[in-house]
């Protein structure tokens, strides 16, 4: 069997470096590998269009911006195919198949779905489309007959969905899907990056994100006012590095060269906690320090993606390239599909 890659992100904004951690650096890192057969990163318009139909000119304009987030995180089109959602109608057909084979009850279930329900403040005005998402991202993933598919935590139960949806099929009609693993992060600080405002999830909706785009000005000012440990008023109080964002981000970058370079008083992270936790450090010198690395870990991607903005022109015959392969690729599987299901009525005319 071959080892296919299926990832990608809605194009409801900028990319942050919560993407960034928690599955993007992993992708080039699985690309690179040379251990995949193919790769597919997804831009998923229609799945953003879910919640944002009212507004698609918000999705059209942040599919640039997501492209352009990829190339410069490393995602080469030579490598991986880099595609548009909607371009691919295939997914659609076999979202509505694959309809038939879950309840409404355990969509409502679903952890990741009654999280975003609740952030959007949908309650009973829930539009169908976006309840469905957990089975369009299942027609995403076996579409490409993708066994890995990198994720931050908050989407395992997704993915986990998707593999009920695929055993069901498999048992109804025979051996016909791939059913996918997630790959997590190999940093358990970049499972789930907080926002800079010490809520649980970095959010574009909630405003409390560092975007990969930032100047270096709105890294340090976005840095520099983080929220840290509210209990530590005074320098010579002991502080909390469990539930401080600048400590988890400090995880999830940091490296010993870097203490190395802006704070070799410290050997390592391990020794700035200890401090921090017994008091006698403050959180400006934390965040200095955080401001350094963010800036040295961002720049170059920050300095890709203005010269590959040069060219956007480009950057969209990259995009059209690459859904037309994956469309091909797609409508193979939707034919595998419905021979399954004894619905190709016209595949042979004798």
């Amino acid at each position: 069997m071959k080892n296919i890659i299926l990832t990608g992100d809605r194009p409801s904004g900028k990319l942050h470096i919560g993407h960034y951690v928690g599955s993007l650096k992993r992708r080039v890192e699985l690309q690179n590998s040379g251990k995949f057969d193919k790769i597919y990163v997804m831009i998923a318009d229609a799945q953003a269009l879910t919640d944002n139909f009212d507004n698609p000119e918000k999705v059209r304009s942040n599919i640039t911006e997501v492209a352009l987030d990829y190339m410069a995180c490393g995602i080469d089109p030579k490598k991986s195919t880099i595609f548009v959602q909607s371009h691919v109608a295939e997914l659609t057909e076999l979202t509505f198949y694959y309809m038939n084979l879950v309840t409404l009850a355990r969509l409502e279930r679903n952890p990741t779905v009654k999280a975003e329900m609740k952030q959007k403040n949908f309650e009973l005005s829930i539009p169908m489309g976006f309840l469905t998402y957990p089975v369009s991202q299942t027609a995403d993933i076996t579409a490409f007959k993708a066994n890995t598919v990198p994720v931050g935590e908050d989407q395992l139960p997704m993915l986990e969905q998707a593999r009920e949806i695929v055993r069901s099929f498999n048992g109804l009609y025979g051996e016909t899907l791939v059913e996918p693993k997630a790959v997590l992060p190999d940093n358990k600080a970049c499972l789930r990056l907080p926002g800079t405002d010490g809520m649980v999830k970095m959010s574009k909706s909630l405003g409390n994100c560092i975007y990969l785009s930032d100047s270096a000005d709105e890294i340090k000012r976005k840095v520099m006012s983080m929220y840290t440990d509210p209990n530590h008023i005074k320098v010579t109080d002991p502080g909390d590095t469990e539930h401080n964002p600048t400590f988890i981000y400090l995880s999830a970058f940091s490296s010993p060269e870097h203490f190395e370079r802006y704070l070799p008083e410290y050997a390592n992270l391990d020794e700035l906690k200890a401090h921090y936790e017994r008091g006698g450090l403050g959180d400006m010198k934390v965040k200095k320090f955080l401001n350094a690395v963010m800036q040295e870990v961002l720049e170059p991607i920050r300095l890709r993606r203005e010269e590959l903005a040069k060219d956007i022109p480009a950057v969209w015959d990259m995009l059209y390239e690459g859904s037309e392969v994956a469309r091909k690729v797609a409508a193979q599987t939707l034919a595998e599909v419905k021979k399954s299901m004894r619905i190709d009525y016209f595949a042979d005319r004798n």
